[in-house]
């Protein structure tokens, strides 16, 4: 008798698959929408068909004219930067949330953000050149990732308690030190806010080229895990019984994702939420398969992030609020509806 292969235990059955097919076309159909409106909108109008046009151009180092300048140097980059940065952080989410098993993860967990906060104040506080800064949040950043890892290390291992703990610790005492020096500097406290609380209007296309190399190289990596954090949300001990190094699994991720927040953070500031909410919508609509998670999360939170910071330039015109601050006020009721709701 000829019996049926038995499906493997990760295989959608074929109407879940349908609907996450559809919900991936719905979310890719608002990306593109939501790329249109941020380009489009402002002091000058920008049709469709001139964005086209500014793009074809400008990759191709034709000519621009007319509003194809302001299209590919002014907004198109910011959209560009907008895009990769909430896309990282959503992805290092995401990860960080699977990895540690805690849905209240984000991206700033292990200390990055305090740690490149605390460059951008020195580099302020010392009125070293502008271009230094993001060098020295990157720097910050992983300095402080270095020194977490270094504290929570058991042996060979990094118990999750211990990470979390260490992380929190150190951003709270590298807080504490960047506010001493921004009071000592009183006359520049503006200048760190600035920098800090989340702006995307300083993008150009170097620095879309740097935080593309860093989400390549931090959030690239993470989109190859999918597989292996599902296994490791079974637990530490079933997904070594299958094969699984847990903990250079563990430090991997949060390598790839230290590595990608750096560069968001030190070309767009600090921006909350979207790498913690965005992973809890993602979740309850396409499921917690992490090969599906990861991506559909990347693609979320690129655009959230720039629907955040079209609100954020045209809510106030001709005045602009950080992006930081917009995301900050959106997701705070709603990451408290969640817990309310999902008792997460």
């Amino acid at each position: 008798m000829k019996h049926a292969a038995p499906a493997r235990p990760d295989a959608p059955p074929d109407g879940r698959a349908r609907r996450v097919g559809l919900r991936t076309l719905g979310l890719a159909a608002v990306f593109v929408l939501t790329v249109l409106l941020a380009v489009g909108l402002g002091g000058v109008p920008v049709t469709p068909a001139e964005t086209l046009s500014a793009f074809v151009r400008g990759v191709t180092g034709q000519e621009l004219t007319g509003s194809e300048v302001i299209v590919w140097q002014l907004r198109l980059p910011r959209v560009v930067l907008g895009l990769l940065v909430g896309a990282s952080l959503a992805t290092c989410g995401a990860a960080f949330q699977g990895v540690f098993r805690n849905p209240l993860a984000d991206p700033y967990l292990m200390g990055v953000a305090s740690g490149a906060y605390l460059g951008v104040t020195l580099g302020v506080v010392g009125d070293l050149p502008f271009a230094l800064r993001p060098a020295l949040a990157t720097l910050g950043a992983f300095a402080t990732v270095l020194l977490t890892l270094t504290l929570a290390r058991q042996g060979r291992r990094f118990p999750t308690t211990r990470l979390i703990l260490a992380g929190v610790v150190i951003g709270s005492v590298l807080t504490a030190v960047s506010t001493f020096l921004m009071l000592r500097g009183e006359d520049r406290i503006r200048q760190v806010f600035t920098s800090t609380l989340g702006n995307l209007a300083l993008g150009g296309w170097p620095e879309v080229g740097a935080v593309a190399l860093s989400g390549v190289l931090g959030a690239g990596v993470l989109l190859l895990l999918g597989r292996a954090l599902n296994t490791l949300s079974l637990g530490d001990a079933t997904a070594r019984s299958l094969g699984v190094p847990v903990e250079r699994l563990r430090l991997l991720v949060i390598v790839a994702a230290s590595v990608a927040t750096a560069g968001a953070v030190s070309y767009a500031g600090i921006i909350g939420f979207v790498g913690l909410i965005t992973p809890h919508v993602v979740r309850r609509l396409w499921g917690a398969d992490h090969r599906v998670l990861l991506p559909v999360s990347a693609l979320a939170g690129g655009t959230l992030l720039v629907l955040a910071d079209l609100l954020a330039r045209t809510a106030t015109r001709p005045a602009e609020l950080p992006v930081g601050i917009v995301t900050t006020l959106l997701g705070g009721p709603f990451f408290l509806y969640l817990l309310r709701r999902e008792r997460v």
